[in-house]
């Protein structure tokens, strides 16, 4: 189980990201402990109103807990982990919200702990937390027999294609797979000896060396998009300076912005356009079948919760009238067998939670097998797309460079250059 922790502020909005529908297809709040408040905005808040008696400003620790892609995780690994990330973190007790979130037929948890210790008025100190995290995600790795990824036995082995929160943001926003982004720069790189072939490289997939407003080296798109090379190659900016040069000999943002928008032709802008309006038509089957299977899943936990709601009631009801009342309750106490049917109803009502429980838990199971079912099927499409976004690029370019029409192939690679946000790809933090 991969973990990633952070010190943050900004309540509302962790709030608001935690409980999107639109990136989710199911989110449910697993427990808010700690606080007045009972739903996640008003506790998150009260974390925030607290921290303004200190000067804490990254009041809240948010850490995402993310198993392995091909397993189906109980609730019972989740809650052990979280409560080893408490015991080594020394955040025991402290106010906490758990949620879930699922797509794509991957289930994956975020827990948020205040920081703010209420009765010292201070913020707790996490020291080497990173280091603490990984440990504990090791140690859940070896107890549940997952395979380790070669990144925690040797750190030269980490996935070069792992991205960060905001990598994965920007290539959202532009409805591309930021593996796909990352992997394009990087043998960009790869295959460069000088600022040259570098930036030739780059031409060749519709990207231009630039010099950043703020950072020393971009690569712009053809859509005028962006990317900072030190974040996306996951290099120093020394050595961007080894290879490329100095920044300042490089042509700006703005420049290079100008230098597309005077070669974006018209027509090739309408070509843009039409695909954009036509690969909805392309992608319909399967946006159809995934929403139906969502919305018939959301029906099925819906259904769950209301019949366990109305049993527990019953079952609640029948508990108390084990119990007597009026003269009978009061000579019951006297003789000592009150406490013993209060014992069993105790009992009785941990049995149910415990039942309800587990009934969620195979109808989650049994939903997330469908769903990772559908998905196989969506992933051959997914990554013929994204074959068609990098050809459709190279053609961009060299459409770009030499001034030429378009060739007619070139209006069915728009067709299918970008995947719209119903089928997306999976980001792994």
């Amino acid at each position: 189980m991969i973990l990633k922790g952070s010190q943050r502020g900004g309540a509302a909005q962790l709030a608001s990201h935690l409980l999107k529908t639109e990136e989710n297809e199911h989110v449910e709040i697993h427990e808010i402990d700690g606080f007045i408040a009972e739903d996640l905005h008003g506790a998150l808040q009260e974390i925030y109103a607290v921290s303004r008696g200190t000067k804490c400003r990254q009041f809240l620790f948010s850490v995402s807990l993310n198993p392995p892609e091909e397993e189906i995780v109980p609730i019972e690994y989740f809650e052990k982990a979280i409560a080893d990330i408490e015991e080594k973190n020394g955040l025991k007790g402290q106010p906490r919200v758990i949620v879930f979130h699922e797509k794509e037929g991957r289930r994956h948890c975020h827990a948020v702990w205040s920081r703010i210790d209420a009765r010292e008025m201070k913020a707790i100190n996490l020291p080497y937390f990173k280091l603490k995290l990984r440990d504990i995600s090791k140690q859940l790795y070896f107890q549940y027999g997952w395979q380790l990824p070669k990144g925690f036995m040797d750190r030269q082995e980490r996935n070069p294609l792992n991205f960060t929160l905001a990598e994965w943001q920007q290539a959202k926003r532009l409805d591309e797979n930021p593996k796909v982004i990352k992997q394009l720069l990087q043998e960009c790189w790869a295959v460069s000896e000088n600022k040259t072939t570098f930036e030739q490289a780059l031409k060749e997939n519709g990207l231009y060396l630039a010099k950043g407003d703020r950072r020393g080296f971009v690569a712009i798109d053809y859509r005028g998009e962006v990317f900072s090379l030190s974040r996306w190659l996951n290099v120093k900016t020394k050595e961007l300076k080894k290879l490329v040069g100095d920044p300042e000999s490089l042509r700006s943002t703005e420049e290079i912005k100008k230098f597309i928008a005077e070669r974006m032709s018209q027509k090739l802008q309408n070509y843009i356009a039409e695909a954009q309006k036509e690969i909805k038509e392309d992608l319909k089957p399967f946006i159809h079948q995934k929403r139906v299977l969502v919305r018939q899943h959301q029906n099925e936990r819906q259904t769950l919760t209301a019949l366990q709601k109305d049993r527990w009631e019953r079952e609640s009801l029948q508990r108390s009238q084990l119990l007597p009342k009026g003269f009978k309750g009061i000579w019951f106490r006297i003789t000592g067998k009150y406490q013993p049917i209060c014992r069993q109803n105790e009992t009785e009502a941990q049995k149910c939670q415990i039942r309800d429980r587990d009934e969620k838990q195979r109808l989650i199971e049994s939903q997330l097998k469908e769903r990772q079912n559908l998905q196989r099927q969506i992933k051959p499409i997914l990554q013929e797309y994204q074959n068609r976004t990098l050809r459709l690029k190279q053609d961009i370019a060299k459409y770009m460079e030499m001034g030429s029409p378009p060739e007619k192939t070139l209006h069915r690679e728009f067709e299918h250059a970008h995947l719209k946000k119903d089928i997306e790809y999976t980001p792994e933090m």
